[in-house]
């Protein structure tokens, strides 16, 4: 049992965190038990490449079944991780068996949050987290079809600008007012809510959903104050929650997710959690966050593999994420929150530009689109705790260094 270490989970953060455990010279049994009966595979492209049918689900896996085999990583899918045991360090899986660890590493993710509202369990409506939900959502997608998309955050815009592509009515509706509104500045939010009118999605912001209409299927979303929108299909893109049942269950702190130091262990030294079902400190940022990414589970995995093999290492990563939607890319650096100006740098209408977040001077956080320069410049600078001058921070001509 000392030798055993076990993963829960079977996503990002769990394919990356057995690779590591490997490299870092873990020789021990190596177990990774989840849900899905599928191996680790990518998320960024369900919202996108996959929904359109662009992307075979053959691409997907982030490395293929002969990768655990040459790892010796054994693979339990479709059988979860149901109970943990911290006192007798075991787990109980799904079909009933029990396996010892020394380590236990939960990379369980989150789910979609779901909207609890009359109608929601009508046919035809939608979350998009899974292979399986983007399946279901597919088989639904026909010509003529009237998709209607609750929530305009990363994955509600991503889906709406690929169901435009498809060609079909697509309405977004954001109970805010303005889209993306917890991760961007109304400059950014106004240039994003203008391209996916051009493209013509229908925009219905300061819009709460109050019940979802149709007889055998959805036919419609009403929203409190009365309008209707005619809908056959249905995504629910509204955030995630993260799991945090078993950790709970198991006696372990949570803190919006499974709470974790800066070696991401909880608070039973035996068992990790990395991903996007953990919060963990942040010096950068002076508070407890969680971060739903792609490189944040990576640098997660690695960071637990590293102190769970002797190699004392502090996760203190800034923060990235990106987001495609019709031919924009999106990216951004460092978290804007309790933002106290912003510079923009180069115009709107030339489709490059950035938008710079500044507190007591200090450059906290960077949205690049479709401007891979400033991007990479501000994930070395932000990291450095850079204080730009803001009079030539706005003109794009500089590099960003150079506004020092």
């Amino acid at each position: 049992m000392e030798d055993t270490i076990v993963v829960a989970g079977g996503g990002h953060a769990a394919a990356q965190v057995v690779d590591s455990l490997r490299r870092d010279g873990f020789t021990g049994r190596l177990v990774m038990a989840c849900g899905e009966p599928l191996i680790p595979y990518q998320r960024p492209p369900l919202s996108k490449k996959f929904l359109a049918g662009e992307l075979d689900a053959e691409r997907l896996p982030i490395r293929h079944s002969a990768f655990y085999e040459s790892i010796r990583c054994e693979l339990l899918l479709g059988n979860p991780v149901v109970a943990i045991d911290p006192r007798g360090r075991t787990v109980t899986l799904a079909d009933g068996g029990t396996l010892g660890y020394g380590k236990l590493v939960l990379a369980i993710g989150g789910h979609a949050r779901p909207l609890p509202i009359p109608g929601a369990d009508l046919p035809g409506i939608h979350v998009l987290r899974t292979m399986a939900d983007v399946e279901a959502i597919r088989a639904r997608i026909a010509p003529g079809v009237r998709v209607a998309i609750v929530g305009a955050g990363y994955i509600g815009l991503e889906c709406a600008a690929t169901f435009r592509k498809l060609g079909l009515d697509v309405t977004v509706i954001e109970m805010m007012d303005r889209v993306m509104n917890r991760v961007v500045a109304p400059a950014m939010s106004g240039f994003y809510q203008g391209e996916h009118a051009g493209h013509g999605v229908n925009l219905l912001t300061d819009r709460k959903v109050d019940s979802f209409l149709g007889d055998g299927s959805v036919h419609a979303v009403e929203c409190t104050d009365g309008t209707q929108v005619p809908a056959d299909l249905v995504i629910v893109g509204i955030g995630l929650v993260p799991n945090t049942q078993l950790a709970e269950a198991a006696g372990l702190a949570c803190e919006d997710g499974i709470a974790v130091d800066e070696h991401c262990r909880t608070s039973d030294p035996d068992i990790y959690a990395i991903g996007d079902c953990c919060s963990h400190p942040s010096p950068r940022y002076g508070r407890r966050i969680r971060l739903e990414s792609v490189d944040n589970a990576f640098e997660q995995a690695k960071t637990a593999s590293a102190n769970i093999c002797g190699k004392p290492t502090p996760h203190d990563k800034t923060p990235w994420f990106w987001s495609d939607q019709y031919e924009l890319k999106l990216q951004i650096v460092g978290l804007s929150q309790h933002y106290d100006n912003v510079v923009l740098r180069g115009d709107p209408a030339s489709r490059s530009f950035s938008c710079c977040y500044l507190r007591g001077g200090e450059l906290i956080a960077l949205d690049a689109v479709n401007h891979a320069r400033d991007f990479m410049a501000a994930r070395k600078l932000i990291a450095e705790r850079a204080r730009p001058d803001p009079a030539k921070l706005g003109n794009d001509a500089l590099g960003l260094r150079d506004t020092l």
